[in-house]
């Protein structure tokens, strides 16, 4: 069983924690240091409580607080040897550079990491499992890709990216060349395009669905929710809209009686990597 919650999800930022048992991670940290602590602890969750942060990519949204964070507390970070060399701030009390294509596991929960294709130096996202169950983080990404549905497949809960609805971006404030980069290939997931990889993606044991990183310009919470209500057929219950300016409540992921395939992890080799250490 896992648990997880989002301290915010959106374009002013980006962070969400996944606990089970005794380890609690912290996927990205878009907000910053003081704010990031002060939402954490809305959530009963305390920064020296966390066992790492991971980040998916080195954009400001998802990196603003992880530097002071790592510092001051002595967090270890992982992340893909592409976003530790692009990262504006990478003075990290420790890092772990992993391989987007090879899991590895942290305490109790096994993680899963996969390339998404966004406008970054090597992003990725993952998935999360303990035991049987399978938890999946999807944003910033401007297409599902044939490997992302594969890694997706059997999975009981997961954030998908809800980042425009198609009229609103096409009518609103921005340009026309940062709407070309919304809407490519290496840009954001739409509305629709998230319902249609939800369709494909629905069972019986998809017990959460929590739709985040919408545009506070592009589009809505109404607009989201009723493009992915369309796509499913039943269970609307399920489905969540996570907020920018606060913290969601804890959801509780379970596999109950599925049993969906889990990722072959070399849990040795993963352990005997060395680490690299950076000073601060």
């Amino acid at each position: 069983m896992m648990r997880v919650a989002a301290l915010g999800s959106g374009s002013s930022g980006n962070s969400l924690l996944v606990q089970s048992g005794s380890t609690t991670l912290l996927v990205d940290c878009g907000f910053t240091m003081k704010e990031t602590i002060a939402r954490m602890y809305q959530l009963g969750v305390s920064p020296t409580d966390i066992d790492a942060v991971l980040i998916s990519h080195e954009h400001g949204d998802h990196v603003k607080g992880v530097g002071p964070l790592s510092r001051k507390f002595g967090t270890q970070v992982w992340c893909t040897h592409g976003t530790y060399h692009r990262a504006r701030d990478n003075r990290f009390s420790s890092v772990r550079l992993f391989h987007a294509h090879e899991p590895f596991v942290i305490g109790q929960i096994t993680v899963d990491p996969f390339p998404m294709p966004h406008d970054a130096a090597e992003p990725c996202q993952f998935v999360f499992s303990v035991d049987q169950t399978r938890f999946a983080n999807v944003t910033d990404l401007g297409a599902c890709t044939p490997h992302v549905r594969e890694k997706l497949e059997g999975i009981h809960g997961l954030v998908i990216e809800c980042n425009y609805d198609n009229d609103m971006l096409r009518n609103g404030p921005y340009p026309p060349s940062l709407q070309a980069r919304i809407s490519s290939d290496y840009g954001h997931l739409g509305n629709v395009q998230a319902g249609e990889l939800l369709k494909e993606l629905d069972h019986a044991g998809l017990q959460r669905i929590l739709l985040g990183h919408l545009s506070e310009q592009n589009n809505s919470d109404a607009l989201a929710l009723s493009t992915m209500e369309a796509h499913v057929t039943d269970r609307h219950e399920r489905i969540n809209v996570l907020a920018q300016h606060c913290c969601s409540e804890w959801f509780t992921i379970s596999a109950g009686d599925a049993s969906p395939l889990m990722p072959n992890v070399p849990v040795d080799v993963i352990e005997s990597e060395p680490e690299l250490a950076v000073e601060a």
